[in-house]
């Protein structure tokens, strides 16, 4: 039996509580063997504001995922460097791993811009993917994937969505409580919230004190 590996991109800047809810809901909706969790290095939509330091990324991932021993954090995007396109990321996984099945996870939100992404129908026909549509928002614009995927393809998109919370938790949102010297307790891993204190992250700029 092939493995089925889940892929959960982003920027996690920093990583929160509403990634790893989703990323739970998505290994057990879909019966996942494993969920990598693969940072940009610079997301092709956000050029003009490239994230925080790598190492500080990557370490924030690894405190949150901690014994957990279905996720892992994937550095390849990180090692390649450059504006990160999710067509280079699963060729290279398709051709480490050939007998496993790829399920790429996005928001319903990101399925508008699809026909933006890099090669997207050849991406379509390398892995699932999965559409994460959050409770109480309107149904996902699936004529967005009209010209990039078979309708074949469409129906099994839209019969594997995945159904999530709504999560009012923003990266953005928990770099600005950190500038004001604001709490971010509960809105990420405790472990994660002692980091950013250690570090001083996002306080530079500022000069604002971490919160206690």
């Amino acid at each position: 039996m092939k493995k089925k590996i889940g892929i959960f991109g982003g920027s996690f800047d920093p990583i929160h509580l509403g990634h790893l809810i989703i990323a739970e809901q998505f290994r057990e909706g879909l019966g996942l063997d494993a969920v990598r969790i693969v940072p940009a290095k610079v997301s092709p939509f956000k050029t003009e504001s490239p994230p925080s330091s790598d190492k500080h990324r990557l370490e924030m991932i690894r405190l949150a995922i901690g014994a957990n021993p279905y996720f892992s954090v994937d550095e390849s995007e990180i090692r390649r460097g450059g504006v990160s396109y999710s067509i280079d990321t699963i060729r290279a996984m398709q051709e480490s791993e050939p007998d496993a099945d790829f399920y790429l996870l996005i928001g319903a939100d990101s399925l508008v811009d699809l026909k933006k992404w890099r090669e997207p129908s050849d991406l379509l026909s390398r892995v699932q993917l999965v559409v994460a549509s959050r409770g109480g928002m309107p149904d996902p614009d699936w004529a967005s994937l009209s010209g990039i995927a078979t309708p074949e393809q469409i129906e099994a998109i839209q019969r594997i969505r995945l159904d999530v919370p709504s999560i009012e938790i923003a990266s953005r949102d928990i770099q600005r409580r950190v500038r004001e010297g604001r709490s971010i307790r509960y809105l990420v891993p405790a472990a994660v919230e002692a980091y950013v204190k250690e570090h001083g992250l996002w306080l530079l700029a500022s000069g604002s004190k971490p919160a206690t």
